[in-house]
């Protein structure tokens, strides 16, 4: 059946949250109601990107973008805009600092300067639906690689794509598919890691609860060059939805002949489970996620033998995650060089990115290797939040490392935050503006990865907790002289001593810190004071007698009556009394209240 109106509802994990699936049954009840179920379809999708704003829906053909909608004005809209033909702009998308909304999504900067290939079915498609995938070009890959091209020119073509690995690590994808194809042991198992553990990070989920089929497609594609037989989708038990749709996925792919035994005829054999792991951070690293899957305790190995020669249960194995698997099909079916056109001469292709922080578009990103920093956060992410300034970027999870502002014109590629002390990682990039204190992200980030570390190695687990308990110190007003020389010593005697890559990329968060924003630490240190305004203990709170007007919020606010003055005249904190809660900052009007 052709319908006028598809009405594209994202149903993702966080739109849902905010009610998705309640506008969606509003929507067909009333569409219903107006007697337009001829008319206009709705269609539930996965995430559209920008699920800060949602529930969202996308009214397609126009490309209408609606957003922050609720259950009580989906009548009008029904009324307005698939009924009279009006679309109703107070509920479309409004840019930062602007008044006039942006109705078509295609206009809209977080959009447009994207592009898409692990996301290209974002938001257009029903991901219950396997017959709206194939629509879109689904499986056509598959059955090229099967009845075209031999196992090694699939490998071949990935090789000269130039496709690295997705994962954090950004080894070469098809060499590593070689490596595994070369060995001579069977059976072979194919594995995708989405076991995505950084705070703050949902590239992973995005993709497998809007788009399942890409990453069955790819991983079959990858078993037929490597000679695998099984694979296993490693999917953190806190992702439900995702879990859920894949599982759909999996039997649906398996009713079409596109899973399971002599798939096109071509006597190739290939099946996928879906392995529901407990969601520890360390099973990220291939051995452990290893170990999880055999039943053992997920604690890394010493390598070599490496997976592609000894894996799971000892036979060759070959891990990617989930965007490097999405980005198989579309290399296969567009050709290694148009795919190796697009970004830098060592970083090819796209990365996706979950664009989190101190940001007004937060949201799910893919752009092409070798656009800015600068591009991103301003062109693509609109810019800090109440004109605040940019203090850093943090790229690559908790093992990563922050850049700051002055390096915002940095290429987002693997090579060049290497060498700015970050790391690509799995694609987590978080924005902090002006009132961060970096001694306390760093802290932050060193409690996640301390509390994570499986214990194994004598290096990570006590070298972690040492530096966690220097920057404790440090922002309890306890620092001293030589913390930062012994910060500086401990972390390479971690990234030497740890088997895996949680430790060894561990102390990336305090180097860069250290690095670029060194006078903070002194600061902490020999003037016992957060210049961030961040840690209460080296903060106070007082008024200044020339903005304050006397207006008496502050006093209401206060829960331990510590500010004192008479009305229509500045007032005072007790700074003995003061529990420094910020409420009287919150309420002030006046920008008054003053943090030093």
């Amino acid at each position: 059946m052709i319908y006028r109106t598809n009405a594209m509802i994202c149903t993702c994990t966080n739109c849902i949250s905010n009610g998705a699936l309640q506008v969606k049954d509003a929507l067909e009840k009333e569409i219903k109601k107006k007697h337009l179920e001829g008319d206009v379809k709705v269609v539930p999708t996965g995430a559209s990107g920008l699920c800060v704003n949602g529930p969202i829906l996308v009214v397609q053909p126009e490309g209408i973008f609606y957003q922050l909608l609720t259950v009580e004005v989906v009548p009008h809209v029904v009324e307005e805009h698939f009924l009279k033909g009006r679309p109703v702009k107070s509920l479309m998308y409004v840019p930062p600092g602007e008044e006039a909304p942006i109705p078509n999504i295609r206009d809209i900067p977080f959009f447009k300067n994207q592009r898409l290939i692990a996301l290209r079915n974002r938001g257009l498609i029903d991901p219950d639906e396997i017959e709206e995938y194939i629509a879109r070009d689904g499986y056509r890959a598959l059955a090229k690689a099967l009845t075209s091209m031999t196992p090694e020119e699939v490998i071949a073509e990935i090789k000269k794509s130039g496709l690295r690995g997705r994962g954090g690590a950004g080894f070469p994808t098809g060499l590593k598919w070689e490596f595994c194809r070369s060995s001579p042991e069977t059976p072979k198992y194919i594995i995708c890691n989405a076991d995505e553990g950084d705070p703050g990070a949902f590239m992973d989920r995005s993709v497998l609860e809007a788009d399942p089929h890409s990453v069955i497609e790819g991983m079959t594609i990858g078993a037929y060059a490597m000679g695998g037989t099984q694979g296993y989708i490693y999917v953190r038990v806190e992702y439900p939805l995702a879990i859920k749709r894949m599982k759909r996925a999996v039997e649906q792919a398996r009713d079409y002949g596109l899973l399971g035994k002599d798939i096109f005829r071509r006597g190739f054999d290939f099946d996928v489970d879906v392995f529901e792991g407990a969601g520890a951070f360390v099973c990220g690293e291939e051995t452990s996620l290893i170990a999880s899957i055999e039943g053992r305790p997920p604690e890394p190995r010493m390598r070599p033998p490496f997976p592609a020669q000894s894996g799971l249960w000892g036979k060759p194995t070959n891990i990617n995650n989930v965007e490097t698997w999405a980005n198989i099909a579309v290399i296969i079916n567009w050709g290694a060089e148009w795919f190796s056109q697009i970004g830098t001469d060592t970083s090819k292709g796209t990365k996706v990115f979950s664009l989190a922080g101190n940001i007004n578009n937060a949201g799910l990103v893919e752009v092409p290797m070798g656009i800015t920093l600068r591009e991103i956060v301003y062109d693509i992410g609109g810019g800090i939040p109440n004109g605040k300034k940019l203090k850093a970027v943090q790229t690559g999870g908790p093992s990563g490392g922050f850049i700051p502002s002055d390096l915002l014109d940095l290429s987002v590629d693997y090579d060049r935050l290497q060498e700015a002390g970050a790391i690509m990682g799995s694609g987590g990039m978080i924005v902090v503006d002006e009132e961060t204190c970096m001694v306390d992200m760093a802290k932050y980030f060193l409690e996640f990865t301390t509390s994570e570390s499986c214990g194994r190695c004598t290096a990570c687990r006590e070298g972690l907790q040492a530096m966690h308990q220097i920057l404790t110190n440090i922002c309890a007003g306890q620092g001293k002289d030589g913390d930062i020389e012994l910060l500086n010593e401990l972390a390479p005697a971690v990234e030497d001593g740890s088997m895996c890559a949680l430790g060894r990329t561990a102390p990336n968060p305090v180097l860069t810190t250290l690095r670029y924003f060194k006078d903070e630490y002194e600061a902490h240190i020999n003037e016992r004071r957060c210049p961030a305004g961040v840690c209460e203990v080296l903060i106070a709170y007082s008024i200044d007698p020339e903005k304050c007007k006397g207006c008496m919020l502050c006093v209401k606010s206060c829960p331990q009556g510590a500010i004192t003055g008479e009305k229509g005249q500045p007032q005072n904190i007790d700074q003995e009394q003061c529990i420094k809660c910020g409420a009287c900052r919150e309420v002030c009007k006046f920008e008054a209240v003053i943090v030093r």
